[in-house]
């Protein structure tokens, strides 16, 4: 039998998972917790390879769970940065109307981030866009000045370590392969050996669906990785790009279309696409895992989706195999990009949550189920919310406990 139970343990030491461990050890400082982080380091998969954009809470349903962690987390991210020394820029972004037919999603666009608190948001004329970004070309845009840039792993790895300064564990290399339950413990199993709890919180990320499984509890859903390829701005040309300029996203996909970053750490990327990965962590076409695909053809959500979204889905692949193909779409919003001008950089994978239906679930998802919580699906905007979505989960947690 493992030794001493802790009083919670949290799967997953992603920006969400160590966000609410930070804010359950600020909580309660005697709380004897530990995160399992199944890599040998934090933020190696969603979080260290994302666009690191600091989002304003722009596209979200008013009212949502994205929609308030996001304006909530945004402000508590800026002031987390400021007081630890983190560089964190709020440089603003263009979203560009390139056809006729975007602009009434643009003028929705712009009542929602009015209805979701946005001071400053304002519609561009083409003069206006090029006087933000001078290469970018469009026949509309609005103007987001919330918006920022900031590198999401340094924020990740100052939360383990104010979880550690307060107390906390974080265990890297401990996957958990196999869950029981004995009494009103939770028996985990790890390559370091077994460990107990009283409260379980999972974190996972792309395998967030398994775990719940792994402990008695149907999520309803299954976790679809979709593979978000970039490609980099060669130094010579990087005045193309000031800041940030995205698109008019296509609604009926949580996805908001390439896009130009300036990064926080030096540099701008152009990206992401989103294609289905092979495998959960598959960052490239080689990379294909058997029981995940198998997982895919057995999942009726996975045909169904299929079925909606085939012409979307090919059109994403084209894309990440035809360089050509990727700039023509980058070039709609910056016409003087050129291939020469770009060469292919890193790739992350989302956890987007597919429902039985087919539907590509929006809204951030957590579940209780006795002495456990289940954060199942945490995509874009969750780095950026991760403070306020650490301290929603955390009251959870408290509330469970007693």
């Amino acid at each position: 039998m493992p030794s001493t139970p802790y009083d919670v343990v949290i799967i997953g030491g992603g920006i969400v998972g160590a966000a609410t461990a930070m804010a359950l050890i600020q909580s309660r400082p005697a709380l004897k917790l530990a995160v399992l982080e199944a890599e040998d380091r934090l933020a190696a998969h969603q979080t260290g390879n994302n666009s690191g954009v600091i989002h304003s809470g722009l596209y979200y349903k008013p009212g949502s769970l994205k929609a308030r962690n996001c304006v909530e987390g945004r402000l508590a991210m800026y002031a987390f940065c400021a007081e630890h020394g983190i560089h964190a820029e709020n440089t603003g972004k263009v979203v560009v109307a390139t056809l006729p037919e975007e602009l009434p999603a643009l003028e929705k666009l712009e009542q929602r981030g009015l209805a979701n608190g946005l001071e400053g948001v304002r519609r561009l004329t083409p003069e206006e866009i090029r006087e933000l970004e001078p290469h970018a070309a469009g026949l509309a845009g609005l103007f987001v000045p919330q918006t920022g840039i900031v590198d999401y792993r340094a924020v990740n790895n100052k939360f383990g370590e104010l979880v550690q300064a307060g107390g906390g564990e974080i265990l890297t290399n401990a996957r958990v392969t196999a869950f029981r339950q004995v009494g009103d413990e939770f028996i985990l199993t790890t390559p370091r050996g077994e460990i107990a709890c009283r409260n379980l919180i999972n974190c996972a990320g792309l395998h967030s669906d398994q775990v719940a499984r792994m402990c008695g509890v149907q999520p309803g859903m299954q976790i679809m990785p979709f593979r978000g390829e970039y490609f980099e701005i060669v130094p010579e040309k990087q005045y193309l790009v000031k800041n940030l300029i995205y698109p008019v996203p296509d609604t009926r996909f949580p996805f908001l279309g390439v896009h130009f970053t300036r990064m926080a750490r030096g540099g701008v990327e152009a990206g992401p696409n989103a294609v289905i990965a092979f495998k959960r962590e598959g960052y490239s076409w080689g990379a294909i895992s058997i029981p995940d695909l198998w997982g895919y053809a057995t999942y009726s959500g996975f045909w169904r989706m299929g079925l909606k979204y085939w012409r979307m889905g090919f059109g994403e692949m084209y894309r990440s195999l035809n360089k050509r193909a990727f700039v023509a779409a980058l070039q709609r919003l910056v016409p003087e990009l050129r291939d020469e001008d770009v060469h292919r950089s890193g790739a992350g994978v989302r956890a987007q949550a597919l429902g039985p239906d087919g539907a590509l679930i929006d809204d951030f998802v957590i579940r209780e189920a006795g002495h456990m919580i289940h954060v199942l699906n945490a995509p874009s905007p969750a780095a950026t919310a991760s403070i306020s979505i650490g301290k929603t989960i955390a009251a959870m947690a408290e509330k469970m406990m007693g």
